[in-house]
C-alpha cells in the first residue's frame, strides 16, 4: 500500500509524529510550510494563530508536490489551533481534490482536540476514514510511550 503523510507543524510536535509514521510505514512525507515562515514567540503566537483561525485565513504555502491519486492511504496531521485545524492545512485542503481515498488523521495539541477531526472530515467528502489519533505535546512526552501509542494505532489502519 502506497502511503503519504501530509502534515503541518509549527513547533515540531506534528513533525515528530509524521516522521515516526513515515519510518513505520515507509511512507512519503509531505510537509506543508507557509510562505511566511516567521516563528512567533510567547503570547504573540497565540494572537497571530487565533486571528488566522477566527478570520478563516488561508495563508499561501511554499511549493510542495503531491499527487493524491498516487496513494492508497493518506495520513493527514495538524496542530490544533483554537479547536480548529491550522490555516495552513485548510489552504492545502482547499487546493487539493482528494476523493475515494483511505484517509487517517492525527493531531497534536496542548489540552484539547475539540472537533478538529470532524472539521477536517467535512472538507474531505467522498473518502473513507480509517482512523484518528491525537497526541498531547508528544515532543515533551516519554518517547517510547508515544511510539507504542502510535504503533498500536497504525496496526488498526
Amino acid at each position: 500500500m502506497k502511503t503519504a503523510v501530509i502534515y503541518y507543524s509549527y513547533e515540531g510536535n506534528c513533525a515528530l509524529i509524521a516522521e515516526l509514521i513515515k519510518n513505520v510505514l515507509e511512507a512519503d512525507l509531505i510537509e506543508l510550510r507557509t510562505a511566511d515562515d516567521k516563528k512567533r514567540q510567547g503570547f504573540s503566537k497565540y494572537l497571530w494563530g487565533g486571528r488566522q483561525v477566527i478570520m478563516k485565513e488561508t495563508p499561501s504555502l511554499k511549493p510542495y508536490t503531491v499527487d493524491p491519486e498516487a496513494y492508497d492511504l493518506i495520513i493527514i496531521g495538524t496542530p490544533v489551533w483554537a479547536a480548529n485545524p491550522t490555516p495552513a492545512l485548510n489552504t492545502f485542503l482547499g487546493e487539493q481534490r482528494i476523493r475515494n481515498k483511505k484517509i487517517a488523521l492525527f493531531c497534536c495539541h496542548a489540552g484539547g482536540k475539540g472537533k478538529v477531526f470532524d472539521k477536517i472530515k467535512n472538507k474531505l467528502p467522498g473518502n473513507t476514514f480509517a482512523g484518528e489519533i491525537d497526541f498531547i505535546n508528544p515532543a515533551k512526552q516519554e518517547r517510547q510511550e508515544v511510539v507504542n501509542k502510535l504503533n498500536a494505532w497504525i496496526k488498526g489502519l
